[in-house]
């Protein structure tokens, strides 16, 4: 083989792999959202075989902090804009700003026999399940209504919170009476067999329930990444969101 034939040959393989690696997008998404988001990814592969999306399902809080230290993701979905805020101020995405993805309630699930309950009622059980606030939205969300309650104190020294790593974590928990109730998105407790909705929080008491997406500075650079970007504030994706639960707009 000539010298001219060896180099051409490699410079296809190098140009070869660009363009795969081209197709490929890394996704990483709120835990809460990870049933729609897989149905969505599913119906993009039909539309576009030749694109790849790898999710990568946690809490927001531990997503964002990920994406800081280098982790790929070309679009971030977050379960607050808290976090969305985060990597803005940090310089590390590729737009000035983000768009809303959906919207959300937070409820409190529990056992079906379970008595009549309220916020100001939690301090008669012994186990509440709670997304970490350090990281969580859920959790951050919770604390607030629980705060303005004038209730989180007395649970958090009473040793009644159980903190989770995700809002996914505290509906498992709640399923399998490992606690006395939970604190979980609406869209969660839908899928919930064992646990029901006890009670709804009012939206006054907590920050709006916002669910941002963003595309990263490495999405930005990704033509795939920037046409599933697009995909994702579609009809067909907003039909999805609808049928899991979500609130697409407000």
């Amino acid at each position: 083989m000539s010298w001219n034939v060896f180099f051409t040959t490699l410079l296809l393989h190098l140009c070869s792999a660009a363009a795969l690696q081209a197709e490929t997008v890394h996704l990483s998404v709120a835990a809460s959202m990870s049933d729609a988001c897989k149905e969505i990814i599913t119906a993009y592969a039909v539309k576009q075989p030749e694109t790849k999306v790898l999710p990568n399902f946690g809490a927001s809080g531990a997503l964002a902090k990920q994406i800081e230290q280098g982790a790929p993701a070309d679009i971030f979905i977050s379960a607050s804009t808290e976090w969305v805020k985060y990597l803005l101020e940090k310089q590390l995405a590729g737009q000035e700003a983000s768009r809303i993805f959906a919207f959300n309630s937070l409820v409190f699930i529990g056992s079906p026999k379970a008595a009549d309950l309220d916020l100001n009622k939690l301090s008669t059980l012994d186990r509440i399940a709670i997304g970490n606030p350090n990281n969580v939205p859920a959790g951050q969300y919770a604390k607030q209504a629980l705060e303005r309650a004038g209730v989180y104190a007395a649970l958090e020294q009473g040793k009644k919170l159980v903190l989770t790593d995700d809002v996914r974590h505290a509906l498992m928990y709640a399923e399998q009476g490992e606690v006395d109730g939970a604190f979980v998105y609406k869209t969660d407790a839908q899928i919930a067999k064992n646990a029901k909705i006890l009670f709804t929080v009012a939206d006054t008491l907590h920050d709006k329930i916002t669910s941002p997406m963003l595309l990263t500075a490495s999405g930005a650079k990704n033509e795939a990444a920037k046409a599933f970007y697009e995909y994702l504030a579609s009809a067909e994706a907003k039909a999805v969101l609808k049928k899991y639960g979500f609130e697409v707009e407000r």
